[in-house]
């Protein structure tokens, strides 16, 4: 076994359905990633919420409402919003091209260390 795993998932807005999962093409053992592209005009036809993973959006293109419990929010390139498991959320591309983002799922509270608490110089 290597130390790494990579993928190639090409361009974002060429991905098959608009979204690709990284846990299983990556063996993630810690989080769940997923890369997303919504097409102009669209709304997720549906709200969601989990169980128990917070999940963290990092909008990379575009324009959109990312409604989390009822309150839209406006979102754009540089936009990142972490939503709790419990709330209900949703997504509509509002701008005039392809709204695309990375969705970023960890159980909530799980995080031990980061940064330079979890690092060493090699």
């Amino acid at each position: 076994m290597t130390s790494f795993k990579n993928v190639e998932l090409g361009k974002i807005v060429d991905i098959e359905k608009g979204k690709a999962f990284l846990h299983d093409a990556l063996e993630l053992t810690s989080c769940e990633i997923s890369v997303n592209s919504v097409p102009k005009g669209f709304k997720l036809p549906f709200n969601h919420k989990h169980k128990q993973n917070e999940e963290v959006y990092i909008f990379l293109k575009g324009e959109g409402v990312f409604t989390v419990d009822g309150k839209g929010i406006q979102v754009k390139e540089g936009s990142c919003v972490k939503v709790l498991p419990a709330a209900s959320r949703t997504l509509e591309n509002s701008g005039e091209g392809e709204l695309q983002f990375i969705c970023v799922q960890a159980k909530e509270k799980s995080l031990e260390q980061f940064g330079m608490g979890d690092a060493e110089l090699c």
